[in-house]
């Protein structure tokens, strides 16, 4: 069959353009069977082997049908980019709007989230050209920058169905408005357990939307949705999975278990890329850490990494840092590498779909590649079984790793690399941001490279002078500068509106206090204190002094019964005199003597008393000034006939409040039990 170029298909001249500037200007066969009906808007069966064109054959129709700019054929592009204009200037003004609410008008549902950015990638040129915009649904990201994509009017939505149907529930958007709804990888889906919420979601669309169905196999799993929800489908079966490529080339290795890591080790040692699927998420993590301590930079791709660790190991073996990738299954649908040499099964898949899918990683879009199934002899059986029902009639043959057959596959052996790490070419960060971009900034991976997609692209030449060199480099650094002061604007805006929300939510919670309570110290903080009454109660506790008549008027039933105790003495004895002037002192009985049991002068008292003297003339009676007086929190239940004096419960009082004990702090070195404040003889 001869290729068929996509103006003879009736794809509109803008997205002529880009498919032009991406070097695609004749149709794969499933791209030219399918894109006269989809353009129509027909419900639409595509089956194509995997590595087709499959994404590109939806995609295509999905951003002719929701143009929604006029375009005729003949007109000029500044014509038609001003009617671009002219729309997306109504949908910033719909966006306005207090009860907006988004509605995209495309939906595209995918298995994996590698998937769904792999057909973001391939989506967001077509639809920039024509005025839309696309964002990306899955999960294992933060929700804020999906609803935030949605709030800005994203007109086509990548999704994977459980996150979607989360942001449904959180009411983040509505699928009322859909025109075009695709199911990629619409059996993977149903393998995977996600057929309940594809109903759900598809329950929500509009009758009347068109529904494409892509995927390299059509299974009964998906009979069910093609039943209830497309209308008078057309099927395009054009290559059956089954059928090995011209391109691919199969060989099936027979190797002892003691070999194996050396197999695998040569095999991954060429100068091509290759990917290395294993089994379990452990035994990728594992061979990658192997090769990699080896001298052979491998990144891996498995369920346990999160998606910013994905998104860096896959830049890393799609940019050419590193030419080898282990991977599970997760790996084995949508990922789309250019220039993958070998595919290498370290251990064969449990079903025949798997070995399809994996072996399509090589040989795509017309090219050449080689996939090696490796199989131990506790695996033979299961092994034959396996590649008869996919179809794979090739004869094992028994290697080593040093055999003619294995050494003529690796080829020229790459050079070794010590102490290789992810960081070194792919730093902490979103590296979808930076995918496609150049020395000029520019690319499809940011705000600032989407905006000047449309502009030529200046490079330096040959037949420049050095002044105009000079210019251009002063030119493109300008740009640089720009983006960054745009990206640091933003994100300041974002910040102090964040600050204003948290500074409104406080000042609400602080109006409906109905007691103001004074600022916290230290130990309030620690223990949890923030009752005023108890604060009160616990500062008179620690401040007797205050209690016998300090302007407070706060007197409780310790301090009266105090007071009547030694208006008794007084009556009974008389004052006590003084011993160094012999006059009564006049104190006899009460809380603040400066006598102790034993008769001894007390001067640590005395000093206390004019410290907390000077600090009530100094700050009133809320004690010593910082933090409105020292308040140690207590319990309810306090002891008011405690003989001990007044420092050693000061200090039980803070190491309850500090460390949660009156011990204090365990220390681990300490065998001697000490009571604190302990005087000699005593």
């Amino acid at each position: 069959m001869d290729p068929v170029p996509f103006a003879e298909l009736g794809v509109p001249d803008p997205l002529l353009r880009v498919l032009a500037a991406d070097g695609k200007t004749e149709a794969f066969p499933i791209q030219a069977d399918t894109l006269p009906d989809s353009l129509r808007g027909r419900d639409i069966l595509g089956r194509g082997r995997t590595g087709s064109g499959k994404t590109l054959a939806f995609c295509v129709p999905l951003a002719a049908r929701l143009c929604q700019a006029a375009w005729e054929p003949g007109m000029s592009m500044a014509d038609y980019r001003r009617n671009v204009k002219a729309v997306r200037q109504s949908r910033l003004e719909e966006r306005k709007a207090d009860d907006f609410m988004p509605h995209p008008r495309g939906l595209i549902l995918a298995p994996t989230r590698e998937l769904a950015n792999q057909i973001n990638d391939v989506l967001q040129p077509l639809a920039q050209m024509a005025g839309m915009t696309t964002t990306t649904v899955y999960g294992g990201v933060k929700y804020s920058r999906q609803i935030r994509d949605l709030k800005s009017g994203a007109d086509i939505v990548v999704a994977c169905p459980g996150r979607l149907e989360d942001l449904l529930r959180q009411e983040a958007l509505v699928l009322s408005d859909v025109r075009v709804v695709v199911l990629d990888e619409a059996d993977e889906m149903a393998d995977m357990g996600f057929l309940p919420p594809v109903k759900r979601i598809l329950g929500q669309i509009r009758p009347d939307a068109q529904h494409m169905l892509f995927s390299a196999t059509l299974d009964h799993g998906i009979d069910e949705v093609v039943r209830e929800f497309l209308r008078d489908p057309k099927v395009h079966s054009v290559a059956e999975p089954e059928d090995a490529a011209d391109t691919m080339e199969q060989h099936v290795f027979e190797i002892e278990k003691s070999d194996k890591n050396d197999m695998v080790h040569a095999l991954a040692s060429g100068v091509g890329k290759r990917i290395l699927f294993t089994r379990t998420k452990f035994q990728a993590k594992n061979l990658a850490k192997k090769l990699t301590q080896s001298g052979i930079p491998a990144s891996e791709l498995h369920g346990n990494l999160s998606q910013n660790q994905r998104d860096r190991n896959l830049a890393a073996f799609e940019q050419g840092d590193v030419n080898v990738m282990v991977a599970t299954d997760v790996a084995a649908r949508g990922i789309d590498v250019s220039d993958v040499e070998l595919v290498v099964q370290v251990d064969p898949p449990e079903d025949p779909k798997s070995f399809v899918h994996r072996s399509g990683r090589t040989a795509r879009a017309g090219k050449s590649g080689v996939v090696v199934t490796l199989v131990a002899p506790d695996q033979r059986r299961e092994a034959r079984r396996m590649l008869k029902a996919a179809g794979i009639d090739v004869k094992p043959v028994k290697v080593r790793h040093d055999s003619p057959e294995v050494l003529e596959l690796i080829g020229e052996t790459a050079e070794l690399v010590e102490g290789w790490s992810l960081d070194q070419t792919q730093p902490a960060g979103n590296p979808r941001g930076r995918k496609g971009r150049d020395r000029t900034g520019r690319g499809r991976g940011g705000d600032f490279g989407r905006a000047l997609d449309h502009l030529p692209i200046d490079e330096p030449t040959d037949a420049m002078t050095d002044e105009e060199r000079e210019k251009l480099a002063a030119r493109l650094e300008h740009q640089r500068n720009a983006a960054k002061k745009e990206r640091r604007r933003r994100r300041a805006a974002e910040r102090l509106e964040r600050a204003a929300q948290t500074a409104a939510m406080t000042e609400t919670a602080r109006d409906a206090e109905t007691v103001a309570a004074p600022s916290p110290n230290r130990a309030d903080r620690r223990a949890g204190l923030r009752d005023p009454e108890a604060a009160r109660r616990d500062y008179l506790f620690e401040h007797p002094e205050e209690r016998r008549g300090g302007g407070s008027g706060d007197r409780d039933v310790r301090g009266d019964r105090a007071d009547r105790i030694g208006r008794m003495r007084r009556a009974e004895h008389g004052d006590r005199p003084d011993r160094r002037s012999g006059k009564p002192s006049g104190k006899a009985g009460s809380r603040n003597d400066r006598y102790d049991r034993n008769d001894r002068y007390d001067r640590r008292n005395r000093d206390d008393d004019r410290r907390t003297s000077r600090s009530r003339e100094r700050y009133g009676n809320g004690g010593d000034g910082r933090n409105g007086g020292k308040r140690i929190h207590r319990d309810e239940n306090r002891i008011l006939h405690d003989e001990r004096g007044e420092a050693v419960k000061r200090h039980e009082r803070r190491m309850a409040a500090k460390y949660g004990n009156t011990d204090g702090p365990r220390r681990r070195h300490s065998k001697i039990k000490r009571a604190p404040f302990r005087r000699m003889g005593r």
